[in-house]
């Protein structure tokens, strides 16, 4: 039977043939000593001279190669695979020579041991080598040509009477052929092992590399080629008992973790939420790591999106809880979104991109609850072609600044702006924010968005004080994760130093929850960084979020804004009142600028005036307006103001 060869067989066999050839190392050592022995008592002192040179160095060179024989196959060298092969097939040859020797001393007794001494090295061979097709035929064909070129030569020859010492020798070889063929055969389930261990060990490796292409190598959870493969199975064995239900999760506040608190932080982190996901998710259930910090988990059989709801719920509430590291408790999210295979989400690629869709509106909403998928309610989630779209509009300005004025209550005078974002589109008009937000937000554009609003805002700010203007504080709205990492900070930053003559006049709104933002050590790090360059920090909604009143002696800031809600209740709700005038209080207390934001009746200026409020701002002095409006209110006031220092000095 022809051996299958192939350089991987080769190379396993190879490791194998070390292994006998080791092995076997005392054996032929004794055996050749014994030869070596005859051939002195017979005179061939050359011949001897010889084979011991040539047995010397191929057993030299067969031990060197054992010598840093790597652990797995597939890093043994073609190089030193070959040697290996060369060395076994000379020693072969080396081997094969005393059956010539003893044969050609021409006595019966003599050729006969040469025979048992060239059969000795069949069975060896043949025994010893039978697992390793390739080394065994290439040593067995030298074998069978020494034979036939042995039985040719002793054709021709002419034997004499042997010594009975002939035959003693001739009879010690024999011992020596049954000794040798006894022990290789027996020897033989020793190299059965091994190629059976080495078996082990290949299965193995082969199952290490399936999991490793089936399964994240940091959780061990399932990837997203085994994921998608796995829920394709799950809907092709759907009964009508239940669908199947996708969960996608994106975690919130990951990115600052990994950036602030390194890498192991960012690692531990995605570890526990698996961990947390299989034991939440339960049996039978796929949970994978898509990638980044995208996970998702899919169920069959599940009766109603209730049920998929209340599991989407449970999971959020279980990752929101701490999680342990070098002392410190990191504090993560998740948005989720759930989608059920059904008559419009058929295949995986429907069912993973409505769960998608659903993860990406649960995230821009503020509630953050787990959402359902529903294709009737559900827009289409943004292309390519529109993130283009996005991007000119950038180059374009045609996404610019619009600006609300903050008023000086009791003199109604003008004492600065709120840049928020408008998109002027020469179809669709004015559009607010809540038109195309949700877009930037899903394409990841935030960060282009905030560096080219801060970008304008400072440029329009150089053109009214070049115009002779005084726009006063301009506030720009600085989300927390732009503060929370370095990149972000930085980018903000290249902006800022590209117009040093704005900073008096600019402010950076926050809302209060940068208090218990993920990292909010780095934000509040931020945050006294650009207030070093003389910018101003606002607190905006205040009294919306979850910060407490021990947060406020944690960060220094110039300017709090009271909340839209609580400006509405005011001579309505006797609470918004009490609430509105603790918030002056506090104001006057840490000495910093209150604002009422939602100014909207005269009945509120008057009522906040009463309660000491001097700033307000809201549609009572007028919505947001470009740049060209606000640049004429300037000019308005500025010579309202000249007439009456006029007016005063006739």
């Amino acid at each position: 039977m022809r051996p299958n060869i192939s350089f991987d067989r080769f190379r396993y066999q190879s490791r194998f043939v070390i292994h006998v050839s080791l092995r076997d190392l005392p054996k032929r050592a004794a055996s050749i000593c014994m030869i070596l022995a005859i051939y002195l008592w017979l005179g061939e002192i050359r011949a001897a001279i010889g084979l011991a040179l040539a047995i010397a160095v191929f057993e030299g060179l067969g031990i060197a190669l054992s010598r840093g024989m790597p652990d797995d196959d597939r890093d043994l060298g073609l190089r030193r695979v070959l040697l290996i092969w060369l060395v076994n097939i000379l020693s072969t040859v080396a081997y094969l020579t005393p059956a010539f020797v003893l044969s050609a001393q021409g006595s019966v007794a003599m050729l006969l041991a040469g025979l048992l001494w060239l059969f000795g090295i069949f069975v060896h061979i043949s025994n010893s080598f039978a697992s390793m097709p390739i080394f065994n035929w290439s040593m067995m064909v030298p074998s069978f040509g020494s034979a036939f070129l042995l039985f040719f030569s002793i054709s021709e020859m002419s034997f004499q009477q042997s010594t009975a010492l002939d035959w003693t020798i001739t009879g010690g070889i024999l011992m020596v052929y049954f000794v040798n063929t006894y022990e290789t055969l027996t020897k033989q389930n020793d190299t059965e092992q091994a190629l059976a261990t080495a078996r082990e060990q290949a299965n193995a490796r082969l199952l290490a590399l399936e999991h490793m292409t089936r399964h994240d190598s940091l959780t061990g959870l399932l990837n997203r080629r085994a994921f998608d493969a796995q829920l394709q199975q799950f809907l092709e064995e759907t009964t009508r008992d239940g669908a199947v239900a996708v969960l996608l999760l994106d975690l919130d506040g990951f990115k600052p973790i990994n950036d602030t608190y390194s890498h192991s932080a960012g690692d531990q982190v995605l570890i526990t939420v698996s961990d947390r996901l299989k034991q939440t998710a339960g049996e039978g259930a796929l949970v994978a790591r898509l990638g980044g910090d995208e996970f998702a988990v899919a169920l069959a059989s599940v009766v109603s999106a209730q049920t998929a709801l209340d599991l989407a719920t449970q999971i959020r509430m279980v990752i929101e809880e701490p999680i342990a590291f070098s002392g410190k408790d990191l504090c993560i999210s998740a948005s989720v979104g759930v989608n059920l295979s059904g008559r419009h989400c058929s295949t995986v690629s429907a069912l993973c991109a409505g769960a998608d869709q659903a993860m990406f509106r649960a995230k821009a909403e503020q509630s953050k609850r787990p959402l359902v998928y529903d294709p009737r309610t559900f827009s289409a989630r943004p292309s390519l072609k529109d993130r283009e779209t996005i991007l000119a509009a950038f180059q374009s300005k045609c996404i610019r600044p619009f600006y609300q004025p903050k008023i000086e209550m009791d003199t109604g005078r003008i004492c600065g702006f709120e840049a928020l974002v408008r998109w002027v589109d020469p179809v669709r008009g004015v559009l607010s924010p809540a038109q195309f937000l949700p877009q930037i937000n899903e394409l990841g554009l935030q960060g282009d968005l905030l560096v080219h609003l801060a970008s304008s805002v400072m440029s329009d700010i150089e053109t009214l004080l070049d115009d002779g203007f005084d726009p006063g504080q301009v506030s720009i709205n600085v989300p927390e994760v732009a503060l929370a990492t370095l990149s972000g900070r930085n980018d903000l930053d290249r902006v800022v130093q590209a117009h040093p003559a704005v900073y008096r006049h600019l402010t950076f709104e926050m809302t209060e929850d940068v208090f218990i933002a993920r990292a909010a050590d780095a934000i509040k790090s931020s945050i006294a960084y650009f207030r070093k360059q003389g910018i101003r920090v606002a607190l905006d909604d205040f009294g919306t979020g979850f910060a407490s009143f021990h947060h406020l002696r944690q960060l220094e800031f110039d300017e709090l804004k009271i909340d839209t809600s609580f400006v509405a209740g005011l001579g309505i709700d006797p609470v918004a009142e009490v609430l509105v005038g603790g918030f002056l209080s506090m104001g006057r207390g840490l000495d910093v600028t209150v604002i009422a934001e939602g100014v909207e009746t005269c009945e509120q200026r008057d009522h906040l005036i009463r309660m000491g409020c001097r700033f307000g701002q809201g549609y009572l002095w007028g919505k947001a307006m470009p740049l060209s409006e606000a640049a004429i209110r300037l000019a308005l006031e500025q010579t309202e103001r000249k007439s009456a220092k006029v007016t005063s000095a006739a």
